[in-house]
This record gives structure tokens, sequence and C-alpha cells, in this order.
């Protein structure tokens, strides 16, 4: 795949670049890709597969000299950015309903838009979060090992209920505050068949940062001891910093999700809620109703000029509560455990971010994104600096003459910062909710993507703009921007 970039503004609009694995330019400029894969063969008691994806991009972006946090920026030169990305790079081995994948390699995204054969490869999902709030495809992946059990159907339920999961570990590469800090993933679900139609599925994903070394206070606990700490999601010991013996060991989050299916003749029809949580608190639904809201209905023939309808809220406002802790008036302390501040953390500053991009939900951006120094090319990004926002988000997707499929997104975002540093206005944080009339800033995102195949050869096409008051790129003024992406792709 060829590609070139193009933007009105010294940035490109946000979905031209939100959720595609960290790899398009980031400003005017090209990428090349060049990609091979394999499949499993049902044929064979042991399947493996293999996959390889090389990228090659330049961008003409300028951040300023410093980041908003005010540490040295090494990419504030005039020239152009190369990169060399390794985007996947993977091996796979299969049996029955076990699989192993050892390497890089992205992980799988739903609500994809276009058919099988031809959408996905580069419209990608219909979703702000690929559905998952978690891991949306906004970033790049990470090398490491997951042990996945396929769906599968538990004894003497006959077949009405089914269970699946996966087990991981990874090592981050990229430039950040906790330098080598390790990644530790558990994911468990199950499926219950209500009727020949009607689905019921929950989902709990939990990750895990650990280890590493820290700029100031060195080494971080590592070794089998604290590695069982982590995946149990124990407290440090004593060679822990107080904040994680008090707490849990390195910087957890995850999300539960529950999810409905109803599949009719020729349709489906799903609902699901993506619930994020980085504490206790958040874990025992304390941060109830934030969340991901999706609703989406598809046709099972994707040739049609609509297939695919899909509609989302995000509201992530009250992260269980504007006070962590209070003392009432008799001097006794409460913990009510408010202010979870999704993707931060105080120890592994740089949060829930790899190679400089948000992993999770795109609408968190990161720290620098409203200054316009924010550094995608080597130095540290400091978490997201927007965590409490109101977004509604609309996807369609489909065939233009039944030959060209395409995807229209549109996004409309209310952007509130975090509670410690709000965009603008008083921050309610320590306050009695609504005693604080929050004032947002306003974004709105709209692409026009897709693809023309002539056999092999398929022209790839974008048209995007923004709208609003944050992906200003430091003007700190309401400004609207616009590009454009035009590229090639050969299949074999």
């Amino acid at each position: 795949m060829l590609l070139g970039a193009m933007s009105s503004g010294s940035v490109m609009p946000f979905w031209a670049t939100a959720n595609r694995f960290g790899i398009m330019p980031e400003a005017d400029g090209a990428i090349g890709l060049v990609s091979a894969h394999s499949q499993f063969d049902p044929s064979q008691t042991l399947q493996w597969r293999w996959g390889a994806s090389l990228a090659a991009g330049m961008d003409m972006y300028y951040p300023p000299g410093s980041d908003w946090n005010g540490g040295p920026n090494p990419a504030s030169s005039n020239d152009p950015k190369t990169r060399i990305m390794m985007d996947e790079l993977y091996g796979s081995l299969r049996w029955k309903v076990f699989s192993l994948d050892l390497g890089m390699k992205h992980r799988e995204q739903g609500f994809l838009a276009g058919s099988a054969s031809q959408g996905p490869a580069y419209l990608g999902s219909l979703s702000t979060t690929g559905g998952n709030i978690l891991w949306s495809g906004n970033s790049r992946s990470l090398p490491g090992y997951s042990l996945n059990l396929e769906p599968v159907a538990v004894p003497f339920t006959k077949g009405k209920l089914e269970v699946f999961g996966s087990y991981g570990d990874y090592r981050t590469i990229d430039t950040r505050y906790v330098q080598g800090a390790l990644l530790h993933n558990m994911r468990v679900g199950f499926t219950i068949h209500i009727t020949n139609r009607l689905d019921f599925m929950g989902q709990l994903d939990h990750f895990a940062l650990w280890s590493g070394t820290h700029p100031i206070n060195g080494k971080r606990p590592s070794g089998l001891g604290n590695y069982i700490r982590v995946v149990t999601g124990s407290s440090g010991g004593s060679n822990a910093t107080v904040s994680d013996q008090i707490n849990v060991l390195g910087d957890q989050r995850g999300a539960e999700l529950l999810a409905l299916r109803w599949k009719g003749n020729g349709y489906s029809v799903t609902f699901q809620h993506d619930i994020p949580y980085d504490d206790g608190s958040g874990m025992g639904l304390q941060n109830f109703p934030d969340g991901v809201n999706t609703l989406h209905f598809g046709l099972d023939d994707k040739t049609g000029w609509v297939s695919d309808v899909l509609l989302e809220y995000a509201t992530t406002m009250w992260q269980s509560g504007t006070r962590h802790d209070w003392t009432d008036a008799e001097g006794k302390k409460h913990i009510s455990g408010g202010g979870d501040n999704y993707f931060n953390n105080g120890e592994y500053r740089s949060g829930w971010t790899f190679f400089g991009r948000t992993a999770g939900i795109p609408m968190f951006y990161p720290s620098g994104t409203r200054y316009g120094d924010w550094n995608p090319f080597g130095g540290y990004v400091f978490g997201v600096e927007n965590n409490r926002l109101k977004a509604v988000h609309l996807g369609l997707a489909g065939m233009l003459f039944k030959k060209a499929p395409y995807k229209l997104m549109l996004t409309g975002n209310r952007a509130f910062g975090t509670y410690a540093k709000p965009y603008t206005g008083e921050s309610q944080w320590n306050k009695d909710p609504g005693t604080v009339k929050e004032t947002p800033l306003k974004q709105f995102s709209a692409a026009f993507m897709g693809e023309v195949p002539f056999k092999s050869l398929s022209v790839l096409y974008g048209l995007y703009a923004d709208k609003g008051e944050v992906l200003t790129a430091g003007s700190l003024k309401p400004s609207s921007i616009f590009g454009a992406t035009m590229g090639l792709r050969w299949s074999l």
C-alpha cells in the first residue's frame, strides 16, 4: 500500500489517524506498507499461520521545543520526520479450541466496515473504540505472547453457555516515563445463548503495567513473586512505593463489557455497554454510568448502499465521584473512591499510551494535544489530558454501486479535560456534585473513506474534517481543519 496525506492545518484531522494502529502520517506526509499473511488451515489438526507488515512513513509535523509538562522534546527540529515501523510480526499455532500468538499482532476490532474480503483492511471499525474501550487499535502493537481459548461449550449446559478467554504478557518498547515496563493482560468471558436468535455476552479485560525503570526511583519491583501480585491484583510488597503498597502493584486497569445480540433473518442488532475501570471503585461499578454505549444494526448482505449503521454515546464524567476521600464533621475519614482518572497513573506517568498515542478510546487525547506540543516521535507522553467527556457518534457503511466499500464517521465530543486540570473554568474536584457549572470544549470530527477495487488493484481515498476547540494544534482558538488521503493497494 502507498498512501499520501495532506491537511489544511499543521496536523491531519482526527479520523485520518485515529484507530489506524499508530502508523498513519500525523501531518502532511506519506506512508508505504508491505504486508503478508497466511491463514489457519481447518483441515489440519495442528494449524499454524504467520503475518508480517513493515511500514515506512514521512511526516511534516513540527512540535514546539518543549511539551506541555515542560520537558525537552527531541522531535522539535524542522526536518521531516521519517519512521520505519514494524507494524506486525507474529506466528500463531492452533489446536482445537486453543491457540498461541507470539510476536507483534493487531488485536481484533469489532463492528468492521465492509465485507470480509474487501472493507476491513483499509476501512477498519465503525466504532470509536473498535469495540474495546481499552484497546481500540489507536496505537502501535507490542511484542509478547497471548494464549487464547476460543468459545467452548460448558458441559451439561446443552450448548447454552460458552466460555472464552486469553492470557498474555507483553513488553513496552517505546520511549516512556518508566522505561521497559511490562504489560500483563487477562481476559475472561462467557456467552449465554438465550434463544436461537438472542445471545448475552459478558467479558472482563484486565491489564497491568509493572516492572521497568523509573527515572527517579530506579528499578521497579519485578520477579516471579511480584508477577503473581500483578496477576492477582494484589498490593505491592516492602520494596514497592507507598502508593503501590496501599493500592495494587503497578498501573492496573480494565474494562467490563456487557452485550446483547439479536440475530434476525438477514440482519443482526447488537447493543453493548463497555465500562472502564482504573481502581477498585470502578471495578465495583461505582463509576456508573461511565462507559461507551454502542447500538449496531447490520445486514448480512454487505453489497447495499447502506449495510451497517452504528450509534454510540460515551460518557466518562462521573469516575466514581468528585472525592476520593473526605472527613466528616466528627473528624472521621471516609474513602469514597472517586476521581478514577482513567488512563493516568502517578508512578507510571505515561499512563495508557504507547508510542505517543492513547491505546484505548481515542477521544482521551494524549497530553499536549490542545497546546500543540504532543510528541508522537520519541518524547515522553504524560498520560492523557482529557478523560472526562460526553460524545455522540454515528457510523455508516455500505457499497457504492455494489462495488466500492465506504464508511462515514461523524463524531461530536464535549471535552472537559480531567478533574485535576479541567480545560476551562472551575474544577468540580472535591466539591459536592452539581455545585460547579462545568464548561466543555466542543469538538466535531468527520470522515468519509472508501476504496475502489480493480481486480488486484484498489484506489484508496479519504476526506476528513475537524471543527472545534481542542484539536487546534496549539492555537487555543476554535478552528477548522480539512484533510485528504489518496493511495493505491495491490494485492496478490
